[in-house]
């Protein structure tokens, strides 16, 4: 019963992160996979499964209240998809315990990059709108977070949302909006692709159902808040949390001896805290400039 109720906060704060965010539910519910021993293949199923059901509930309520761009959506679904679907077939037939230590890797680098993203490159003006994204950027880029997504567990908000963001022609509410409606497609051909992969049989219906009740409860909340959370604070906080986690299971998987772990732990933690007070400080300047603009 309390590791019901553990994993169901998960799925919630994993869903009120990226629902705010737009990203981090399933490198978030990935990594904790992974740390509790599930093979790569079926935790990334068993997450796309779970976002079939909270993507949609995020995607209406982001609907609902304003947060999305429709032309982008319909952009961004069909490569996403494609890329989606072969990325679940491509890790389904990769050896579980061959493939692990990659994709902590992978989730380390966007953790370390979800930190960098929020820390340095959060004060974006959109004083001046560049101009709309075109079918010729937007392919590429769906086809990379879609297969990435897959193969990861979690990347299409990682990778799409800081990559339109970097456009100033949409404001950010609707950036993160738009990346969690379109996501909704996203996981469907993705659980479509692990399903032909590796059967229903495979998925860990414990994990879906738990992780799948606290995000339908988030979702809503996290539609609302996009617009009051301080964003750059989450993002640091989750990408530390990210990084500590797969740094565990990469010293698990590559034999490290037990005598560095507290060391490596140490350094992280330091690290992450120092990165948590520079968000802190950040958002303090932030104030008074925009205080003294005023005045």
């Amino acid at each position: 019963m309390k590791k019901w109720i553990v994993f169901v906060f998960v799925g919630f704060i994993a869903q009120l992160i990226d629902g705010s965010l737009g990203m981090a539910y399933g490198v978030t519910s990935t990594t904790l996979l992974l740390t509790f021993g599930i093979a790569p293949a079926v935790a990334s199923a068993s997450v796309h499964l779970a976002e079939v059901v909270t993507t949609a509930a995020s995607g209406a309520s982001h609907w609902k209240f304003g947060n999305v761009d429709r032309a982008m959506v319909v952009k961004l679904i069909i490569p996403g998809s494609v890329g989606a679907f072969v990325g679940a077939c491509f890790l389904s037939k990769l050896p579980g315990d061959l493939i692990k230590p990659y994709i902590s890797l992978f989730l380390l680098t966007l953790g370390f990059y979800i930190i960098y993203r929020f820390l340095f490159l959060n004060g974006r003006s959109l004083s001046k709108p560049e101009k709309q994204w075109s079918n010729r950027q937007l392919i590429p880029l769906g086809l990379a977070a879609g297969f990435l997504d897959a193969t990861g567990g979690g990347g299409w908000g990682p990778i799409a949302t800081p990559v339109l963001l970097a456009n100033k022609s949409m404001e950010t509410r609707k950036v993160i909006g738009t990346v969690d409606t379109s996501e909704f497609a996203i996981a469907l051909s993705a659980t479509l692709g692990f399903a032909i992969s590796l059967g229903w049989e495979q998925v860990d219906w414990y994990w879906v159902l738990t992780l799948m009740a606290g995000g339908i409860v988030a979702a809503p909340i996290a539609a609302w808040l996009v617009r009051k959370l301080p964003s750059h604070l989450l993002g640091v906080l989750v990408g530390g949390l990210i990084i500590l986690t797969n740094v565990r299971t990469l010293l698990h998987a590559w034999e490290v001896s037990a005598s560095v772990y507290s060391a490596v732990y140490g350094l992280i933690v330091m690290g992450w805290a120092a990165a948590v007070w520079l968000a802190i400080r950040n958002r303090r300047k932030g104030k008074v400039a925009s205080g003294e603009m005023a005045s």
